[in-house]
């Protein structure tokens, strides 16, 4: 075991000089690789369900986070990075997951504690603090009744003049039962005030009919954190506009609340071009009518026409519980294939937005095409039906939805 390891090490291209593992030790080896690859989602709210800044918090884990990142099934990752390249793309190289192993055989040494090495987050360039933040304005109590709960909430800006969004991050107050939130902006004022209206509410159809800025200007699943746009663009938000949260609590035998929070960065520097976004959905799928029948496990197609160019910045793909696999490309007009996402083996419970490295052109009368592939049998361990029923299209778990969101800037 030693020997491979040692082998791994020195083949690896990205790793030091082969250690013995009786001299791996946290400070020197293991910190590295731990704050730049997990501590960024595990610290104090953030995603992660626990803490790795410490010595202490990593030890204690050690053999679990030997398991899992040698498996690789940490840090996550699900998009095939052989299909398309990302500027936000994590992943342990081999070399650093050996390193890893040889700390755990060598007994989980904790070395010298450097100066700089300091018991928090590192803080890297990006790490200002938010020029807004908007927090529910009241703890929302969620009731224990083990049901769904899907509530809209208010969070005026009140801000006197326009401001460009160049990041957006958001913070669930309770991350055992925040499922998801939907960011949306009104810059009418004719829904301030709401603080908890819950979705079956007949006043939600009443401003439902009101034109939004944004009907999705940002979404947020266990996964998907703070989302940055390239430098020079960015999302207008007006003056005195109002943010909308839709937030979907998931089901809990204990009452509880959530206090969520939005963190918005401003542009500092003049703002080049506007940053807009367009979601494909259930209503563009080509195969309709959009039901999982029970025992089946059908593909459904969306393929959309642009007629304009767009430089795409990237994408977010989103389906439920019975979802298998996603893939999206474009066919350009000369017949050029530009692959956006794909997805072997979908998981629920870890959706990202996947920023592209480059601005991706797409010609005017390019076509957009997504694949998804669900599985309603009995053989899916992921089916929360036992046994199987059809499925249709609705915002609860147990339901389904096929979305690819696209953030991008016109020409």
């Amino acid at each position: 075991m030693r020997q491979h390891l040692f082998i791994l090490l020195l083949f690896s291209t990205t790793a030091a000089v082969a250690q013995p593992s009786s001299e791996v030790n946290f400070y020197d080896h293991i910190a590295p690789i731990i704050h730049k690859n997990c501590t960024p989602c595990h610290q104090p709210n953030k995603s992660g369900p626990f803490s790795l800044i410490t010595y202490e918090d990593v030890s204690k884990r050690g053999r679990f986070i030997g398991k899992v990142t040698q498996a690789r099934y940490m840090p996550p990752f699900p998009a095939d990075r052989k299909f398309q390249s990302y500027l936000n793309e994590r992943g342990l190289t081999v070399g650093e997951i050996a390193t890893i192993q040889l700390w755990i055989e060598g007994g989980m040494r904790e070395g010298t504690k450097k100066p700089e090495q300091i018991n928090k987050p590192i803080a890297s360039s990006d790490e200002a603090a938010p020029d807004l933040v908007l927090k529910m304005q009241t703890p929302y109590a969620i009731t224990g009744d083990n049901s769904e709960d899907f509530r809209f909430f208010s969070l005026p800006t009140h801000l006197p003049n326009d401001q460009y969004i160049t990041s957006i991050e958001f913070s669930a107050g309770n991350k055992k039962l925040v499922h998801h939130s939907r960011l949306m902006v009104d810059t009418t004022n004719l829904i301030r005030g709401i603080n908890g209206l819950a979705e079956t509410d007949t006043k939600v159809v009443d401003f439902q009919k009101i034109a939004l800025k944004e009907e999705f200007l940002y979404g947020w699943v266990p996964g998907n954190d703070r989302i940055h746009f390239p430098q020079g663009t960015g999302v207008k938000l007006n003056a005195n506009a109002d943010f909308i949260l839709n937030m979907h609590y998931a089901p809990s035998p204990v009452a509880s609340t959530d206090q969520s929070e939005i963190k918005l960065y401003f542009a500092k520097n003049q703002i080049e071009r506007e940053v807009k976004n367009f979601t494909l959905r259930e209503n563009d799928i080509s195969n309709k009518p959009f039901i999982i029948k029970a025992g089946e496990k059908p593909t459904f197609y969306i393929s959309k026409k642009i007629d304009k160019t767009v430089f795409l910045i990237s994408v977010l793909p989103h389906m439920h519980l019975i979802g298998k696999s996603f893939r999206a490309f474009v066919i350009t007009p000369t017949g050029e294939v530009v692959n956006l996402v794909k997805i072997d083996n979908w998981d629920f419970n870890w959706q990202m937005t996947y920023q592209f490295k480059n601005l991706l052109k797409i010609p005017a009368g390019s076509t957009f095409i997504v694949e998804a592939n669900y599985d309603n049998s009995a053989n899916n361990p992921e089916n929360p039906f036992d046994p199987p029923k059809d499925i249709n299209y609705g915002w609860g778990t147990t339901d389904e939805m096929l979305n690819l969101v696209v953030y991008y800037v016109e020409d």
